[in-house]
This record gives C-alpha cells, structure tokens and sequence, in this order.
C-alpha cells in the first residue's frame, strides 16, 4: 500500500494518560519484540521473562523489569550458554557492579512511552510511502525515487500497546525527516487498529528524536550479553 495519509504523531504521555505501570509496559514491549522478530513467545520466569531467539550470538534473552541485585546475581551464576543476552531496566552502572565475568555490558539505552493520536503528515519530494501488515506486525518503508528502501520500521501490535523497532535511515537519506515520517507512518496504522500506547527501547542516538516526537522516558535498560572468551 502506497500512501500519503493520515498518520498518528506521539503526544508527551502525563499521569493522567493510560499509558500503564512500567511492569505492564515492560511486558508489552517483551512481547511485541518476540512477535517482531518472530521468535517463540517469551516464558515468564522468575523476575522477568526469557525469550528462546535462536541465533547465533544471541541464543537466549533474558529481559528483567526490575533491577533486583540478589535476582540478578542468582540469574547469572547459572550455568549459562555463550551468547545470553539481558535486559535490565537499570542503569549501566548498577548493573555492571553487580555482574559476574565473562559478561560485555552494552551502551544505555531507553524504555520510552507515547500516546498514539492521529494528524496529517506529507512525504518530503521525490519520496513514497509503503506500508504492509502481516497478522500483528505492520511494516513502514520510505521508498526514493530509485524504489530502493531510503528508511524502515516495524510495529508489532500486542492487546492496547504497540511495539516500535526496527527503525533505521539509510546513511545516504539521513537528515531529511524521514525517520520521523516512519514513527508517524506507523503510530498511525497502530491507532487505526486498537492501539493507544507506543513502546519502545532507544539507543543513545535515538534518544533525542524521539524526544522531539513526544516520547517520554519510563526507564533506563541496560543491555549485556554472556561472551566470556571476549570479556577474557
């Protein structure tokens, strides 16, 4: 589908919005990424949940909603496999300090919320929308004029709360507005279809757009995979 329509712009979530608890937002998000990716469905454990991923170098992921040190110290000294990866919602430096060796700490990153409301947008010239849907995953794409794919994301779309991930620019259409016109591109499909709660976790250098866009900040994650012959 080619579109220049109607689309949804985040709005700065407030308490009085619905936007839910962060054990619930957590949740989602842990859900909407397995649906996302197309993994198995993720197996609550204690203090968090495991995703069974299945790739090489990212075998197992364990996603924790609450930074709970003796919790994480039990998680860690199991006999796990190369190739485990957490998700804390924590800072860095509190997670660090408590892990074993053997684990490579990653850079911050962000658990953010948006209200999901509708508002017109336009496509900049010489740029074209797609957008498809498979089931519960939509899929945005800003095609140029070339038709090769300029910027990308994917929502997943689990019961209130719609999942964002999997956005990126190409390096040569950077600076154009697009990665924008992607997150509007793809709140809007999420709205039209029950969702009122954007999730997602940014990078450091995501951060900052979606803050533009009316993202709030709900939690610092802190991300480290189980690699003992690098951490060595």
């Amino acid at each position: 589908m080619f579109t220049k329509g109607l689309t949804v712009l985040g709005t700065p979530a407030n308490a009085s919005e619905d936007v839910g608890a962060l054990p619930e937002v957590a949740a989602a998000w842990v859900q909407g990424w397995t649906l996302s990716r197309a993994t198995e469905s993720p197996v609550a454990v204690p203090d968090g949940y495991r995703i069974d991923v299945g790739l090489s170098g990212h075998l197992i992921r364990y996603v924790l909603p609450r930074f709970d040190p003796a919790a994480l110290r039990r998680l860690t000294r199991e006999p796990l496999a190369p190739g485990t990866w957490l998700k804390v919602c924590a800072e860095v430096e509190a997670v660090a300090a408590v892990l074993p060796t053997g684990w490579l700490v990653k850079d911050p990153e962000y658990m953010m919320t948006v209200s999901l409301r509708s508002a017109e947008f336009s496509m900049p010239t010489g740029y074209a929308l797609r957008v498809t849907t498979q089931g519960a995953v939509t899929d945005a794409e800003v095609l140029g004029s070339d038709e090769q794919i300029a910027a990308r994301g994917r929502i997943a779309r689990t019961g209130s709360f719609a999942i964002v991930d999997q956005v990126e620019t190409h390096p040569s259409h950077r600076r154009r507005g697009l990665g924008s016109r992607v997150m509007s591109a793809l709140g809007h499909y999420a709205a039209i279809q029950g969702a009122r709660t954007g999730v997602l976790v940014a990078t450091r250098d995501g951060l900052g757009l979606y803050r533009s866009l009316g993202w709030t900040l709900r939690a610092p994650v802190t991300a480290a995979v189980f690699r003992p012959e690098e951490a060595a």
